[in-house]
């Protein structure tokens, strides 16, 4: 009868050591971090040269991992802008000298989709812990001026590269670009108002409009542990 505890302990601690890989092998749900690097604008005063008078941005990120595909991100961003008819190539009306510079605010989302199943576990599921990745949303951007204040939506398209550098913390490096639906983001007041639609175009929502982009690092940190994949199909590559 002595043999039935040291069974018992026998099983039990062979559970364990069952479990211990899957344990080990848990994924978290959600990641929040923060970003910091550049952002340019592009229009008017700028048609073609990317990181043309590129100024600070910071922001912070929170990420919904769905599956090891797709993630739902929101961010919370700051950012400087300016630009300057001077050296650019376009001829402005009447040789006109004009110049701009604004801090803007943005709260935006994006669906991420990443081109390898994403995790620093599951090899066997051709799992990887780097992985490039695209980005599609909508945000909104607000931009107070000395004068006149710029209020819309934006649309980011971009493309990134994530890095889990060990368990629980992902570094991250992303470019995107924010198509705005308005034309006015380089009019901060009165004395600069002609950038507003210069040359007179009639255009679309979709032209003649100005952008303004990020190049960004970014910390974040996993939590909120996910169920075991063997108990939860919710965990899919």
């Amino acid at each position: 009868m002595a043999s039935v505890p040291f069974q018992r302990t026998l099983v039990l601690v062979s559970l364990f050591i069952s479990l211990f890989p899957m344990l080990q092998a848990q994924e978290y749900k959600f990641e929040v971090g923060g970003m910091a690097g550049g952002a340019f604008y592009m229009g008017d005063v700028n048609k073609n040269t990317l990181f043309r008078e590129m100024h600070p941005a910071l922001g912070g990120v929170f990420r919904y991992n769905a599956n090891f595909r797709w993630a739902l991100k929101a961010n919370l961003m700051w950012g400087q802008v300016s630009g300057s008819t001077s050296g650019v190539e376009n001829v402005f009306p009447a040789d006109a000298e004009l110049s701009f510079s604004r801090n803007l605010f943005e709260l935006g989302g994006q669906m991420e989709f990443n081109f390898f199943p994403y995790s620093d576990k599951y090899a066997y599921s051709n799992a990887k812990r780097l992985t490039p990745y695209v980005l599609l949303g909508l945000g909104a951007t607000l931009a107070p001026g000395s004068g006149r204040t710029f209020a819309g939506l934006n649309l980011p398209i971009g493309v990134g590269v994530k890095y889990k550098i060990k368990n629980r913390i992902n570094l991250g490096c992303e470019f995107s670009v924010r198509k705005l639906f308005g034309d006015d983001l380089d009019v901060t007041d009165d004395g600069n108002a002609m950038l507003d639609n210069p040359y007179q175009i009639s255009g679309s929502s979709l032209k003649n409009k100005d952008w303004y982009s990020f190049l960004l690092l970014s910390v974040t940190w996993d939590f909120g542990l996910r169920c075991n994949p063997c108990n939860n199909s919710s965990l899919n590559f």
